[in-house]
């Protein structure tokens, strides 16, 4: 690539590692679920009288739109409010590459190679670690949850996948869309009017911050960089900065939330972030379609 093209996907990987960070900010402020609806608000409200009508059928908007906003980032969110640390949540999502090849096999009857099925297995040892790991010094129900989040994360990519947008832009704006009211009735049922209340009527600058970072940084603008970059180049091309993104994560939550990485958790790491390169890339060279971006880590390869 370019080097100013090169600088780019840098940039979109550190956005995307960074937003974890972000989230865990914007959760001392929100409730989990009121959080993820408002950014899903702010990210599709103003984009959607600029973008025309849907370029897909309203059956794949929706279905991506409630597997991705409701599935992928609600749990995440839950998960990171439950005690699952940022940096650890950055690296365990990136395993949704894997979730995306074995539903595309089931559903869609794409059979991964011997390589891929490698690359699979690593990952799923790295992640069996982290399990382990996280059981022993953290609430492991908490790891669950944003493991689930990678399975609906895997959905959400194989739903894209057969809804095959013309305009990605357009596409990931109604499917933005469409989260926002079911979050809103689970945040007011589970979180309570009062709790929804306060966290709005208390709403300071951090807060906000928070809500225009993971709507218009890292949807709209990191989406937008990203999806530029795979009509100029090859997915196998793009797809390995992705895995820049847990890299981002877990040294920002260092950085800027003081998380430390175990033993164990490095050997996770290690392992997680070789399985899901194998397994991304030996899907990038046999031309198979990328998985959808919307969510701050990857099209290409896995998206925050």
């Amino acid at each position: 690539m370019r080097p100013a093209h090169t600088g780019l996907a840098v940039l979109v990987a550190a956005l995307w590692g960074v937003n974890f960070v972000i989230i865990d900010i914007g959760l001392d402020h929100f409730p989990p679920l009121l959080f993820c609806a408002l950014r899903f608000l702010l990210a599709a409200l103003p984009a959607v009288f600029l973008v025309g009508r849907p370029c897909v059928p309203w059956r794949w908007i929706v279905g991506v739109g409630l597997a991705l906003g409701v599935g992928k980032f609600g749990l995440l969110f839950l998960g990171m409010n439950s005690g699952m640390p940022a940096g650890l949540s950055s690296l365990v999502l990136q395993v949704q590459s894997v979730f995306t090849a074995g539903i595309a096999f089931a559903f869609l009857g794409e059979r991964p190679g011997r390589v891929r099925v490698s690359g699979m297995a690593v990952a799923l040892a790295g992640i069996a670690v982290a399990a382990a790991d996280e059981g022993g010094s953290g609430p492991l129900g908490a790891f669950a949850l944003v493991l689930v989040a990678a399975v609906f994360w895997g959905v959400s990519n194989v739903l894209t996948r057969k809804a095959s947008p013309t305009a990605p832009f357009n596409f990931m704006v109604w499917s933005s869309a469409v989260p926002v009211l079911p979050l809103l009735a689970l945040s007011l049922l589970f979180e309570g009017p009062a709790r929804d209340a306060d966290a709005l009527t208390s709403l300071d600058l951090p807060g906000a911050g928070a809500i225009v970072y993971v709507a218009l940084v890292t949807t709209l603008f990191g989406f937008s960089a990203w999806s530029r970059l795979l009509q100029r180049y090859d997915a196998s091309t793009v797809a390995p900065y992705s895995l820049l993104v847990p890299v981002f994560g877990m040294s920002s939550a260092a950085l800027f939330l003081h998380e430390s990485v175990s033993p164990p958790g490095w050997c996770a790491a290690a392992l997680l972030v070789t399985g899901v390169a194998v397994t991304s890339l030996a899907g990038a060279r046999r031309g198979g379609p990328a998985p959808h971006p919307a969510a701050e880590p990857d099209p290409a390869a896995v998206r925050v």
